[in-house]
């Protein structure tokens, strides 16, 4: 290493709490890195930054790339055979002929391609890494990382073992000197935004963000990765024309996906000015034509059609409201049926179901609450911190009458951080269900109590509708 430079490790691998395939355990991934990866890499002295996927909506980011290719070490874990971490795996191997440590628990099988390679197995206990696990493996790493700064000879990517003459990437030099600072602007402007989404003042917040945006300037010469950051960053408060307007100014290729216009029909429909519901379900409309139904598509248009119902019942234009409730049933229903798994199209087919009130609509809310129970458990169910999961699990309580779990996971959600509009999405619904169950003489009192909940102040500060 040249100068006083310390090499730099990139860590690949989930962010959170994930369940394993199973959904028998829930693994603390940032624990994980807290205890052991990150107090490794600070013993060996080299800097040390990690991948984060989990806002990116599938779309490949060139920070991701360099990382890959300029850091001299990277750590990946394949615990969970995560395909983000496989695939960053595979750009390391044929990029870089050393340096790539592998990690992964005992208790989980590796497929057999990498089986072949020298991997850092640690122990978990029912998903947990105990504190002598951590130190273990903290231990190993730290005599890893060692050779990894030490060895300049050695080779660990089986690519570059098998073919002696692979050339792998030479990036030019100019690339390399201007990376360091790239990534500690990469950095510090999603600390900035993290710090301005935490904020209880939302005009602030947008104040910031707003800020944020004119900071970095020509959007052509900007990580798509930031981009997203903020775009989502704007939805977690509420800033839905600066939403709108940020897409608009997106570069073309970045503007025409999916994700992206998935997000542009979201915020068009909860602005909801003139034309915008229109012209959201004319574009999720384009990404099913083009792509085909996903439950997160066909939710979305699901919503659209579920906010028309409700502006067609408040204004007494009952029948209207009938033909939008059923096409908003519809959706939901096309949206679960693409993938079982996905509880958010089936909730909301659920509560809609129990909505409309016919025979047919109840019998089939017999059969989707269980499904729809199921997805949710897999996920980790009451015991997750994710809010979706939760919220699933107390709006399936509520259409069960099962007001003992309602009141549990309604507490649970109460103490759970989340953007304003999650909690009032949920909100809605459950005073949804409020109103026909007094309108069809039904008793309010326990659904009372678990709104009294959700309606006290909680924490607050991920897309779903």
């Amino acid at each position: 290493m040249s100068g006083a430079l310390k090499p730099l490790l990139f860590v690949a691998m989930p962010f959170g709490k994930k369940r394993d395939a199973a959904g028998q355990c829930e693994i603390d991934f940032d624990h994980i890195y807290e205890a052991a990866i990150r107090p490794a890499a600070e013993t060996v002295n080299v800097d040390v930054i990690r991948s984060d996927e989990e806002r990116s909506g599938g779309i490949i980011h060139v920070p991701m790339f360099e990382r890959l290719l300029l850091a001299e070490i990277v750590i990946a874990d394949l615990t969970l055979q995560n395909p983000n971490v496989f695939y960053e795996l595979g750009v390391r191997h044929c990029a870089r002929p050393r340096a790539t440590i592998l990690i992964y628990a005992k208790d989980y099988r590796i497929p057999f391609d990498v089986a072949m390679v020298r991997a850092v197995p640690y122990a978990l206990e029912n998903g947990v890494l105990s504190e002598p696990a951590a130190n273990e493996l903290r231990r190993n790493l730290e005599q890893r990382l060692r050779v990894a700064v030490e060895d300049l000879k050695a080779k660990d990517s089986p690519l570059f073992q098998l073919i002696s003459e692979f050339p792998g990437i030479d990036l030019p030099h100019e690339v390399t000197e201007s990376f360091r600072d790239r990534v500690v602007f990469f950095d510090e402007v999603r600390r900035m935004i993290r710090d301005a989404c935490s904020l209880h003042d939302q005009e602030e917040a947008r104040r910031r963000l707003r800020s944020i945006e004119e900071k970095l300037g020509d959007f052509n010469e900007t990580h798509t990765e930031l981009l997203v950051d903020l775009l989502l960053a704007y939805r977690d408060v509420k800033a839905w024309d600066e939403m709108i307007r940020l897409i608009d100014r997106l570069p073309e290729p970045i503007k025409e996906a999916v994700t992206i216009r998935e997000q542009l029909a979201f915020a068009l429909n909860r602005r909801n000015l003139e034309g915008d519901r229109r012209r959201a379900a004319d574009i999720l409309q384009e990404v099913i034509d083009e792509r085909g139904p996903s439950p997160e598509t066909c939710g979305l248009y699901g919503r659209i059609y579920k906010d028309w119902y409700d502006e067609a019942r408040l204004r007494g234009r009952e029948e209207i409201a009938r033909a939008y409730l059923d096409q908003a049933i519809e959706w939901y229903r096309r949206g679960f049926e693409d993938d079982p798994r996905d509880y958010y199209p089936g909730i909301n087919l659920a509560t809609l179901l129990f909505v409309k009130g016919t025979p047919e609509a109840l019998e089939e809310l017999r059969r989707v609450i269980p499904v729809v129970s199921f997805a949710a458990a897999r996920r980790g169910g009451m015991g997750s911190d994710d809010y979706w999961d939760v919220a699933t699990v107390l709006e399936a309580a509520v259409l069960g009458e099962d007001w003992d779990h309602a009141t549990r996971a309604a507490a649970k959600v109460a103490t759970l951080g989340c953007p304003e509009w999650m909690r009032e999405t949920t909100i809605r619904n459950l005073q949804m269900i409020r109103s026909v169950r007094e309108a069809r003489g039904m008793s309010t009192e326990e659904i009372d109590s678990v709104l009294t909940i959700l309606l006290q102040d909680g924490g607050s500060t991920t897309s779903r509708s």
